[in-house]
């Protein structure tokens, strides 16, 4: 793994939340977009080198609806960069990791993306990304 790519952070109200991030960050928001094939809507600020990602449910069956009704807002995953999204799929499995979907989809932000499940990193759904090509 590269790096941090980004913390993703559950909201109920994108348009609310992009304004409070943008006076906290002291810079708009540089992307929204909807990933339908999650259900959700995103708005993307930098934070240095690092980004942040907030998510708004675009129905009540959305992971992030479903996050929302039993946890609230707030931290919803951690995202890593990888160079080999299969090869890290495949060590993390080699492993013991349980992975949510063992073959990458299209995400937010131009990325390929697999996500690790929680009960297998203490509790923190965590997100591999790597660059579409």
């Amino acid at each position: 793994m590269r790096k941090i790519e980004h913390i993703g952070i559950a909201v109920r109200d994108l348009g609310a939340s992009s304004a409070l991030f943008e006076k906290l960050l002291g810079t708009p928001s540089y992307k929204e977009e909807e990933v339908g094939s999650e259900g959700v809507r995103t708005s993307f600020f930098k934070a240095g080198p690092n980004k942040v990602e907030l998510l708004e449910a675009t129905g009540p069956e959305s992971p992030i609806a479903r996050f929302i009704a039993k946890r609230g807002e707030g931290i919803h995953h951690i995202a890593f960069e990888v160079g080999d999204i299969h090869a890290e799929v495949a060590r993390l499995k080699k492993e013991g990791f349980e992975v949510l979907n063992e073959q990458p989809r299209k995400g937010a932000d131009n990325k390929l993306v697999v996500f690790v499940h929680p009960k297998s990193c203490n509790g923190v759904l965590i997100e591999l990304c790597q660059e579409a090509p």
